[in-house]
């Protein structure tokens, strides 16, 4: 699975074979399966993740409603607001299906750029383009109704409707089940 990781990092700088095996010698891979609960609510995080293969979603509990607020598939990462601020977890992360995850962590990171330098530049770029996705993202669904919500996601993750049970995509979107189900019948008739 270490080559999906060098694939990943292949697509900010042009890698050299002595970059990949650096990389391959320093990587943090595991395997995770469907139902894993990566960070509960109220936990401290310690890791970060890049999916390199499945589905992970993160969600928190109203009176015992799950309400999904995002999901991640191959090549995203996700950086838990725990392990950034250093605080309890207002949400839970689940693997929706089994998953490899690259994992990270703050005093592997330091240690790995540290001893590797050359590094820092693709860390930054990575950072950078999460940080402006994250927030262009989130500018973007701001002012979507559920329908426009629902075919921007069809437009940019098509797989993401067929990996993901409804119900999990109706509570993303705001709304039941039944009124998804009717969306998807007025768009199939367009």
């Amino acid at each position: 699975m270490k080559h999906l990781l060098i694939k990943y990092f292949s697509q900010y700088t042009t890698l050299s074979k002595e970059d990949i095996k650096i990389i391959e010698d320093n990587a943090l891979i595991k395997n995770y399966t469907k139902g894993t609960v990566l960070l509960k609510q109220g936990s401290y995080a310690k890791e970060s993740y890049l999916v390199l293969m499945g589905c992970v979603r993160s969600y928190y509990l109203v009176d015992g409603e799950e309400i999904n607020t995002a999901f991640y598939l191959e090549n995203d990462p996700f950086v838990p607001i725990s392990y950034i601020k250093n605080q309890p977890s207002e949400y839970y992360i689940e693997c929706l299906e089994d998953c490899v995850l690259s994992i990270g962590r703050i005093e592997r990171t330091e240690k790995f750029l540290n001893t590797y330098p050359r590094f820092i530049p693709l860390y930054r770029k990575i950072s950078d383009d999460f940080s402006t996705n994250q927030l262009v993202l989130a500018n973007k669904y701001r002012n979507l109704n559920p329908e426009e919500h629902y075919l921007e996601i069809r437009n940019l993750k098509p797989n993401l409707l067929e990996r993901v049970p409804q119900y999990h995509l109706a509570s993303f979107l705001g709304i039941k089940p039944q009124s998804l189900s009717r969306i998807r019948k007025r768009l199939a008739k367009r």
